[in-house]
């Protein structure tokens, strides 16, 4: 009977892996995404999250400082709504189970073209055009030294001058890891809905995909969005009686 019981905790826990959804792998990346109730930060992929709990904590504080070897603050201290947008992009890379579907094609531990949303974009660059930054690809144009720690090799400028606009920035700041989506739909904005419009973009870079097919995509997406929109007015409206 004991030896029964252990086969069929094996099968359970193995058939759960399956379903469990991949994740990169990267170096703080989970093999596959799991329920993460403690996070002090990412809190909208605490339910299924390929990063672990703890590694939130150095998301968590308000200046952050450093977030594994890259400082965020080589140029001073980024304001709260600049910061607030790079969590969102930290967030999504490190956590989000949605992410592993644009794993790049020769580097399994990054992303690739992702389908990020043009008022995404445009926010993050209002948000962060009056901070300093010294480097316009934070993947690539650092001065790394023997710690493994990023420098800079130019002098700090606003934002505003080192991207023309929030599509460059999305572009630039990350490398090829976002690509501004030509849907206003299909497309991530990093936070809790982008799992109910995850299924719209799964055709989006398909070469089969016909125009009626990729039209039919978009008003269903559209739907969907005015749906939850609708729902978050309802929700709101019982708040407030």
């Amino acid at each position: 009977m004991l030896k029964f019981s252990v086969i069929l905790l094996f099968i359970v826990l193995a058939v759960s892996a399956k379903k469990s959804p991949r994740c990169l792998k990267g170096a703080t990346h989970k093999p596959r995404a799991t329920p993460e109730p403690d996070m002090q930060e990412c809190t909208i992929y605490g339910k299924s999250s390929c990063c672990h709990a703890n590694f939130t904590e150095e998301l968590a504080q308000s200046p952050v400082i450093k977030v594994h070897n890259t400082y965020w603050n080589r140029c001073g201290n980024l304001s709260k709504s600049c910061e607030s947008y790079m969590k969102k992009m930290e967030c999504f890379y490190r956590c989000s189970p949605l992410a592993a579907h644009w794993a790049h094609r020769n580097y399994s531990a990054a992303i690739e073209s992702v389908p990020i949303c043009q008022q995404f974009c445009d926010g993050w660059y209002e948000a962060c055009k009056n901070d300093l930054t010294c480097v316009s690809n934070w993947l690539t144009d650092w001065e790394t030294d023997e710690k493994g720690e990023n420098n800079c090799k130019n002098e700090c400028i606003p934002y505003s001058q080192m991207y023309s606009n929030g599509t460059d920035m999305c572009e630039s700041m990350w490398g090829n890891s976002l690509k501004v989506s030509e849907s206003s739909c299909r497309c991530l904005n990093l936070n809790e809905n982008d799992a109910s419009f995850f299924k719209y973009m799964l055709r989006t870079t398909s070469s089969s995909i016909s125009s009626s097919d990729s039209s039919s995509d978009e008003w269903a997406c559209r739907r969907k969005m005015i749906e939850l929109e609708q729902l978050k007015e309802a929700e709101e409206g019982l708040e407030k009686e």
